[in-house]
């Protein structure tokens, strides 16, 4: 029979966050495939955990994706842990699901720490719904190209940062999205676990002078949804209501519909658009 495959969280700080279940399945399995086995040789020698580990990282993942896929094949089961949290969450480990799936081989998750999760539910953020972005890619263009997408989310906004990259990131924020309530968790579980609530243009000038320090999560509040409204309506107030109906009529809306949407537009009402084009 073939093996199978366990997503196992592991604690993102405090050790004690992680699962019996975790634990058991580290123990029991044949192989621990680990983002870093350096790291994570800490964290099974903590709990004793003698299972051979195999490194599963970035710069290696189709390959050795492969390779873990065979094992799995021939009958081994492999555990996937990453350097902290859920795998699969902006790491590499999303590469071997979707291998595994493609092979036929049974997976599962085991649930766990995640410091997306963390940081919402501490932030005072709206949490019914959000938008989880993990790091913004590196290269200028890519990034704003996410920036401009993100500047009309409504949508509570969840990113990763690093410390040395925390205050360009900010300002990139503050030019686009404007200013915004942000909480800034960083350290999370730890013994200097803090929550920094403020906006992007007040963290900005609290790290002129402090220095970040520890990965951090970014939660953002969402774009009001008056906000947007009010936007669109200022953009056709300066369009005659005449010109407004032609654009919907020449995309083939019904004039009911045309003069309904542009009321929406405009922030009025269905009578006062039928009354002006009356008139005129």
């Amino acid at each position: 029979m073939a093996g199978k495959l366990y997503l196992c969280a592991t604690p993102i700080g405090n050790l004690d966050d992680i699962t019996l279940r975790v634990l058991n399945t580290l123990k029991e399995v044949d192989l621990i495939a680990a983002e870093d086995t350096r790291h994570s040789i800490k964290l099974l020698n903590h709990f004793h955990i003698k299972t051979p580990m195999t490194s599963y990282h970035e710069f290696n993942k189709v390959e050795k994706a492969g390779y873990l896929v065979e094992k799995m094949r021939d009958g081994m089961n492999v555990a996937l842990i990453t350097d902290a949290g859920t795998p699969g969450i902006s790491d590499p480990g999303e590469e071997l699901v979707k291998q595994c799936y493609e092979a036929g081989i049974e997976l599962t998750s085991l649930p766990g720490p995640a410091a997306c999760i963390t940081a919402l539910t501490m932030s005072g953020m709206d949490t019914r719904r959000f938008a989880f972005e993990a790091f913004l890619p590196s290269d200028k263009k890519e990034k704003q190209r996410i920036l401009e997408e993100l500047k009309n989310e409504t949508r509570t906004i969840i990113l990763y940062e690093a410390p040395h990259r925390l205050l360009r990131t900010l300002a990139g924020l503050l030019d686009t999205l404007g200013d915004r309530r942000i909480s800034i968790c960083r350290e999370l579980t730890k013994k200097y676990e803090t929550v920094f609530r403020t906006t992007f243009s007040e963290a900005l000038a609290f790290y002129e002078t402090e220095e970040p320090r520890g990965e951090c999560v970014i939660v953002v509040e969402g774009k009001k949804i008056e906000e947007i409204q009010r936007e669109k309506e200022q953009i056709w107030e300066s369009v005659p209501v005449e010109e407004h109906m032609k654009k919907y009529l020449s995309e083939g809306m019904g004039r009911k519909e045309a003069m309904k949407q542009v009321a929406k537009d405009r922030g009025v009402s269905k009578r006062d658009i039928y009354q002006y084009l009356e008139r005129v």
